[in-house]
C-alpha cells in the first residue's frame, strides 16, 4: 500500500496527449495487452491518480500493474489501496543517461545483475535498451 508518484508528462501514450485525462477502462485495456492478471484488482481514476483497490495475485503481479498503469502520460500518481502482500515495492525511477547496468549497479550491488531488472520489468520492457527518463522501474528484491 502507497501512493507512488510518476512523471505525468513521460510514458506509453494511451489517451491521445495534451490534457486528457487517464481512463480506467484504457488502462484495463493496457494491463490486459500486456498479459497481466488483474483479476482482483479494481481500478479507479481521479485526475490524474489512478488508484488499485481489492487484492492482487502476488506482490510481484501487484508491483507490475502499478508500473504498467503509472508508466502512462498522463497519470501523475498511482495510490496502492490493495490488500495482503508482505513486502513494500522498491522502485527506481530513471533519470537521464541510466543504463540497466548502472541501474543494476547501484541498487543490486552489481552492474552485470542488469538482466535481473530486465526480466523483473517484463513484459513492460521489451528490450534492455528500451527505457527512457521518468521512467520507473521494478528492482527485485532476492
Amino acid at each position: 500500500m502507497g501512493l507512488w508518484s510518476f512523471v505525468k508528462d513521460s510514458g506509453k501514450k494511451l489517451f491521445g496527449g495534451g490534457e486528457e485525462e487517464p481512463q480506467a477502462e484504457a488502462l484495463q485495456k493496457e494491463i490486459a495487452e500486456l498479459g497481466l492478471d488483474a483479476s482482483g484488482v479494481e481500478i479507479s481514476v481521479e485526475g490524474d491518480t489512478v488508484k488499485l483497490q481489492g487484492t492482487a495475485a502476488s506482490d510481484e503481479l501487484k508491483e507490475k500493474i502499478i508500473l504498467a498503469v503509472g508508466n502512462v502520460e498522463g497519470v501523475g500518481a498511482v495510490d496502492d489501496q490493495t490488500t495482503g502482500g508482505s513486502a513494500e515495492p522498491v522502485f527506481h525511477t530513471v533519470a537521464k543517461g541510466d543504463t540497466l547496468w548502472a541501474i543494476a549497479e547501484k541498487t543490486l550491488g552489481k552492474g552485470s545483475r542488469y538482466n535481473e531488472v530486465f526480466e523483473a520489468n517484463r513484459p513492460m520492457l521489451s528490450h534492455p535498451d528500451k527505457i527512457y527518463p521518468g521512467q520507473m522501474l521494478r528492482i527485485p528484491q532476492v
